[in-house]
């Protein structure tokens, strides 16, 4: 065997190697799950201890009357930063009704009506998977301030113990309001997919629009 080959052979395990921990590096790194960005709880969490606690905020102790408002079925994976999934974790939701509204004596202000057929609140936790879900609609927007108008949004609130609690707001992508949020403009543009999610058209529901939504979320360990 020429020397030459046995260099040109030794340089091509020494590039294998190479990329053998190269590939593990990427394999590594592409289990790591990106933390979901934080946002403000807002005037709005609920301070009425409702009666109806549950995942289905389109209608109110099975009244059969149905919330107005496009549909929406909301699910996610709620994990740690290695993508492990959580089981029994609290996930809240609180949010406006179809008209931009919230049922919270801070919103007296607001003149649009609101719906008693809404529940505004919801609770579930994750199952075993990490997942959990829940049936709600799409919110209004509503003027935050002069010349701030807030996008449709839905605010989380996810906890358990052992891990920090997180707080954030999920938005709905190609909304018109978006862009001029003052509370979602504080998240970087590159984690903005993070938080600002599409809509995924499904059949209609007794006549009304309805899409699922997925909305994954990353918490810490305490």
């Amino acid at each position: 065997m020429k020397k030459q080959d046995v260099i040109s052979r030794r340089s091509l395990l020494k590039i294998g190697g190479s990329s053998i921990i190269a590939l593990s590096a990427t394999k590594l790194l592409g289990s790591i799950c990106e933390g979901t960005p934080i946002q403000p709880k807002g005037p709005f969490y609920p301070v009425k201890d409702q009666a109806d606690k549950n995942n289905d905020l389109t209608v109110v102790n099975s009244s059969g009357q149905v919330a107005l408002g496009d549909i929406i079925y909301l699910s996610g994976k709620v994990t740690d930063h290695n993508c492990n999934p959580i089981q029994n974790v609290v996930v809240e939701i609180w949010q406006a009704c179809y008209s931009g509204r919230y049922n919270h004596p801070g919103d007296q202000e607001n003149n649009n009506p609101l719906d008693e057929n809404f529940q505004y609140w919801g609770i579930t936790t994750t199952s075993s998977d990490g997942s959990y879900n829940f049936k709600t609609i799409i919110p209004g927007h509503y003027v935050a301030a002069p010349g701030w108008i807030r996008p449709p949004h839905i605010h989380f609130k996810v906890y358990k113990n052992g891990y920090k609690e997180k707080i954030t707001q999920m938005y709905f992508a190609n909304n018109q309001y978006n862009n001029g949020d003052k509370i979602l403009n504080t998240i970087p543009n590159n984690e903005k997919p993070l938080v600002v999610r599409e809509k995924i058209a499904r059949s209609s529901e007794n006549g009304r629009n309805a899409f699922d939504m997925v909305f994954d979320i990353t918490i810490e360990t305490v």
